[in-house]
């Protein structure tokens, strides 16, 4: 018998069935692997990939620059001197290194000389965020940030 007329002897479903399965299973991990952040393994946390940062203090009395390294896993990481505090303070907020608007009315209220630059990836994406203590709004975004800024 001709390889066509086993084909239709063994019936249009059969054959489709042949078909669509593997069809199926081609897709079903095609959308598994699409819903893995980009750059994780199989088995890996996505946080231990996208919540790295890192932290550069400026206490602002001429003492050295002061350089942290965290990241946020299943558990955290790097040389910042409270880790998983840190960690875990940023995982509770929404935004932690949302910009200040360009039209908040702040006070002016002097906190201190200390800046900090925050940098890195957190939740997937870009920080750069400089942060200092020389209003009320910059002040309120440092306390903000909690234990990523001791002292």
């Amino acid at each position: 018998m001709p390889p066509a007329t086993r084909r239709l002897a063994a019936g249009p479903c059969k054959t489709a069935e042949r078909l669509v399965l593997p069809a199926l299973a081609i897709l079903l991990t095609l959308a598994a692997c699409a819903a893995r952040p980009a750059g994780s393994a199989a088995g890996e946390s996505s946080s231990s990939v996208d919540d790295h940062l890192t932290v550069e203090l400026d206490r602002g009395d001429g003492s050295a620059v002061q350089r942290w390294t965290l990241i946020c896993g299943d558990h955290a990481q790097g040389t910042h001197p409270a880790a998983q505090e840190a960690c875990n303070h940023l995982r509770g907020m929404d935004d932690p290194f949302a910009p200040i608007p360009d039209d908040m009315i702040c006070i002016q209220q002097y906190g201190g000389p200390q800046t900090a630059s925050v940098t890195g990836r957190w939740t997937g994406r870009p920080v750069d965020l400089a942060v200092s203590r020389v209003d009320g709004c910059t002040v309120a975004q440092w306390d903000g940030l909690g234990p990523l800024l001791p002292g």
